[in-house]
Parts: structure tokens; C-alpha cells; sequence
């Protein structure tokens, strides 16, 4: 099965070529961005708006043709082919980008922000540039963050109203080492899995959870299997827009502009989506029998403690982490 979804994968790499071949012999630049998320969902909206303000930015000089929902690869498969320049753009969570680019960890820390206007100023501030910037070492540039709200944990059979709750439970967790503490503290045991593989997981009991945002257990359809959403907030990892280095060093001053320009716009108009979105889920959720669980924060941000004066250890995260909590 591995075998032919790789040689799948590589005749989707080979026609992806072929048409970028075919779209700048007629003076059309084209860029190919690919992610895992499924159409419905609220940040694929802001690529959406990203593909049509580059479009009208350059005027149709420069075009972005979108493949969602892990059609050419996990994401931190897609994010290797970014490096090597089989693929230009993605989207990625911060929590996959510490795999590359480790200063992205400071964004995964339980409990860093305030409120969501706090998060806001933090990536669209001086923390947030220097992030983007940061990755270029590592071959990946990021050209925005887009909002994926605050993760919390869905869990099949048991109701999850304080850590205690979570010990003995298997957790499904994205590929990060800090998703792993945090989880870990929490008393639960966490299990990394692509995110593509979790519903069958959680079908068959091999998790007995997992940790995410509202839009996405919604548009995962995973509360046809977890019962219980219990909103503890416990990070608020963003999304990041990134394109691979080999990708940009290709283009123009000017095109490079209208990439920027397009990502802020979209980055703007994201945070909308994401808010409208959320709230949709939420009413749905409630609708399909889902029972929501509003706990006290104060036992889950007590038990993370220990990882947020472990990361001040580092004094390249102090820094950061020194930077946010001075950011107004």
C-alpha cells in the first residue's frame, strides 16, 4: 500500500511539472501550494483569498493552484518536498515547523497568551517576524500566520473535566516534542499519528482522544466518535504559511511583493473566517449530541508548568517567551 501511494504520489509530482511547464511557456508563472486540510475548513478559505489576491495582484502574471486535503502528502511530507522545491507553498501547523526550524517552539508553549488579541499582536509583531524570517536558514520562508484558534481535547468515552481525568488515556498528538510534554504533564499518554489516520484510530480504540480546534473536529467528522469536547484551551498553535526558499529565490522582486502583499491580505481576512467558523462548530457540535465541558483552567495550567520553566532554560526561547510577555 506504502509502495502505491508513493508511485501515486509521484505521478501527481510529474503532472504538477507538466502543467507548470505548460502555464509559463504561456506567460503565466505558476505556483504550486499543498496542504492537508479539507476544503470546508476556515484556514483553506484564507489560501483561497491568498490564490485570488496573488491573482490580482499580478494581474494574472502569477498563479497559485491549490491541492488540499493531503493530496500530495502529510505535512511534514510536504514540507521536506518545500526544501527540495518539488513543491512551493504550504500551509503548516508551528508545531510541525519546530521539526525545522526549533524557534517555532516557543509558539506551542501551554498557556503563552493572554487572549486572542495578545496572540494577534505577538505574530503580527516583532516575535512574529522574526519567526518567519527565521526559517530561511532552514531552506522554508514563512509569509504569514494564520489563526487555528486554541486546541483542546475530544475523547471517545470519558468526560474530562480536570488533568486527573486524562491518566490512562491514549491522546493522539501532532509530530511536535512539545505537543508530547504538554500532553504527557496533562497526566494522559500521548500518541503522535498523522492526522489523516486518527478517525480509523479512534474507530477501533487504538486512541481514546485527541487534542484539536472546533472547525476541525467538526470538518474531521471525528465527534461521530468522540462524545465529549472538553474546552480546556491548553495552547493556541497557529498556522503558517510558508514558501520553500528554492521557490522564492526563482522569483522576481516584484512577484516576491505581491506574495507578501497577498499574505497579509489573506492573513487578515483569515482571522474573520476562523471566528465565523468557530462559532458555526460550535452550534453543529452541539447539535450532534457532542457534550462540551467548560473546566477550570487553573489544575491544567498549574500541571504545565514544569514545560514553560523548562523552555526559559533555553536561552534562545527565554528570549522570545521575554519578548511576548511583554507585548502589550
Amino acid at each position: 500500500m506504502n509502495t502505491l501511494r508513493k508511485s501515486v504520489r509521484k505521478c501527481c509530482w510529474l503532472l504538477l511539472i507538466w502543467m507548470g511547464a505548460c502555464a509559463e511557456q504561456s506567460g503565466v508563472q505558476v505556483l504550486t501550494l499543498a496542504h492537508t486540510l479539507p476544503v470546508t475548513h476556515p484556514v483553506h478559505k484564507g489560501i483561497e483569498d491568498f490564490r485570488d489576491s496573488v491573482a490580482l495582484y499580478s494581474g494574472g502574471q502569477l498563479e497559485v493552484r491549490i491541492y488540499p486535503d493531503g493530496q500530495l502528502g502529510s505535512e511534514r511530507e510536504v514540507v521536506e518536498m518545500l526544501q527540495i522545491g518539488s513543491i512551493d507553498i504550504t500551509k503548516v501547523s508551528a508545531a510541525v515547523m519546530t521539526n525545522f526550524s526549533p524557534a517555532y517552539a516557543v509558539l506551542g508553549l501551554p498557556y503563552l497568551f493572554r487572549s486572542d488579541e495578545h496572540r494577534f499582536a505577538v505574530l503580527e509583531g516583532r516575535v512574529g517576524e522574526e519567526l518567519l524570517e527565521g526559517g530561511v536558514e532552514f531552506w522554508l520562508r514563512g509569509l504569514a500566520f494564520y489563526d487555528a484558534g486554541n486546541r483542546s481535547f475530544y475523547t471517545r468515552e470519558r468526560k474530562i473535566s480536570s488533568p486527573e481525568d486524562l491518566k490512562g488515556l491514549k491522546i493522539r498528538v501532532m509530530d511536535d516534542p512539545l505537543s508530547v510534554q504538554t500532553v504527557n504533564a496533562l497526566g494522559a499518554a500521548a500518541t503522535p499519528m498523522p492526522f489523516g489516520e486518527l478517525y480509523t484510530a479512534l474507530q477501533q480504540g487504538v486512541v481514546d482522544g485527541a487534542e484539536n480546534n472546533p472547525p476541525s473536529l467538526l470538518t474531521s467528522r471525528h465527534f461521530e466518535v468522540c462524545r465529549y469536547y472538553t474546552l480546556d484551551r491548553h495552547s493556541a498553535v497557529p498556522d503558517v504559511l510558508v514558501i520553500g526558499t528554492k521557490a522564492w529565490d526563482r522569483l522576481s522582486p516584484q512577484a516576491r511583493g505581491w506574495l507578501r502583499k497577498a499574505a497579509a491580505a489573506s492573513s487578515h481576512n483569515q482571522k474573520g473566517y476562523w471566528s465565523a467558523s468557530v462559532a458555526e462548530c460550535m452550534d453543529r457540535l452541539r447539535e450532534a449530541g457532542v457534550e462540551i465541558i467548560e473546566p477550570d483552567q487553573s489544575p491544567f495550567f498549574e500541571a504545565t508548568e514544569g514545560i514553560r520553566r523548562q523552555a526559559s532554560q533555553d536561552s534562545s526561547l527565554r528570549r522570545l517567551i521575554t519578548l511576548i510577555q511583554q507585548q502589550p
